[in-house]
Order: structure tokens, then sequence, then C-alpha cells
């Protein structure tokens, strides 16, 4: 089963150089699983030509916001209401998740809180589900006929059902504590107050759930092609 990779940002150089850009992140969790991955960097507006270019689709994090004026954005907005039209399964992780969400007709904003950094809790249909967050944005308003299936304290709206076929996700399954504290490290300071930095570095090697959520990842691409 081949998964188009939609790239909406690169990984910092030395996670590319430790680990790969985001394509090779999101297919190391996803290893083992029966997939392979094209990419599509639609960050420097490099698009499919079809939904039917893959059996399946995801949309990775950025460091933009969905709601900034990027000539790459409204193509890509376009594209997610072709692959809904379609009928092909997609994911949407962190700016996946807004972006999709603001495709279909809801509302992506910065949050008053301020951010939400580290491993995090979320209530995921009535299971609690660790994963590491790196966000500001959130989804205020969800599109049209969207069931919320996940929920934290902090983010009312972290993942979503539309349909049967697009599942969305705020927190970053792909994140591992490395992944998490070279962020902290090379793009925190300054941007994200230091305490939440603090406690996201202390918490950094906590377990997480990421490997139960890439099985759910897989499961939905599987029913959904």
């Amino acid at each position: 089963m081949k998964i188009g990779i939609l790239m909406t940002g690169h990984a910092l150089p030395d996670l590319i150089e430790d680990t790969g850009d985001y394509d090779a992140i999101f297919a190391q969790l996803l290893a083992d699983k029966g997939f392979e991955f094209d990419r599509y960097d639609v960050v420097d507006e490099v698009y499919p030509s079809s939904p039917e270019d893959a059996d399946g689709w995801l949309i990775t994090g950025s460091k933009h916001g969905a709601y900034e004026d990027h000539p790459w954005i409204p193509p890509l907005e376009a594209f997610i209401r072709d692959i809904r039209d379609a009928g092909k399964p997609l994911i949407g992780v962190c700016f996946g998740h807004q972006i999709i969400a603001q495709a279909l007709g809801g509302t992506v904003a910065k949050f008053d809180g301020g951010w939400s950094v580290g491993r995090t809790e979320y209530d995921i249909d009535g299971q609690t589900v660790a994963m590491h967050a790196w966000h500001q944005d959130q989804v205020i308003t969800p599109p049209e006929g969207a069931h919320i299936i996940g929920r934290s304290d902090f983010c009312e709206n972290a993942a979503m059902m539309i349909g049967d076929k697009i599942m969305t996700i705020q927190p970053h399954p792909e994140f591992t504590s490395h992944i998490l504290t070279t962020i902290i490290d090379q793009r925190g300071k300054g941007v994200v107050p230091d305490d939440l930095l603090k406690t996201a570095r202390d918490e950094a090697d906590a377990p997480i759930d990421s490997a139960a959520f890439a099985e759910r990842m897989a499961d939905h691409f599987r029913k959904g092609a």
C-alpha cells in the first residue's frame, strides 16, 4: 500500500542528518506495516497530480500556521478536498490536523492559553494516551460533521474523525524523546516559556503511546483503502 506524505515543512538540519526529514521520521513510525511511501514537498510547491497517486495520504507538521499567507497553502487545501471527494484515507498530524480542519470549513488560531510542549496526556476514545506535543495553534472550531475523538485539559479539539476516511491528531506520534529534545534545544528558547521547556525536557524520556497510535494509523489506512 502506497502512502503519499505531504511535506508541509522540513525537520531541523541536525535531525535530518540524524533521522532524515519528516517523511523518513513517519516512515520509521510506520515501519514493518506493509507500506511504501512517496514524498511531496508541498511547502516548496511540489504537489501530487491527483489523489489517485497514492492509496492513502498523510500531512505532516510544520513551523507555519495554517492561517498564514503562503502560496502553497490554498493548493494544499484544494487537494485535501480532492482527497476527501475521492474517498482516500487521510491522516493529518499537528499542522496537518489544523490544515485539514481549515480546508473543510473549521477555524484555526493561536490559542490564548499559550503553548503545549512535551509529554501530554489525552483522552482518546475514553483511554488515556500520552504523546509529545509542540504547538500553540489549535483547531478552535471543528469542521461541520467532525467527531471529536481526542481532547486534553489544554486542547479541546485534539483529535478528530471526519467521516470514516479522515483522521487528525494534534500531538506528534512521530516524535521520539531525541526529536523532542533537539527541537527544545534548537527552536524552543525565546519562543516557548522557559518553564515549559524545562518540564518538557525533564519528562522527555517518560513513557509515551506512539507505537500504539501508529497501529491505529496503520489500521486507518488499511480500512480506508
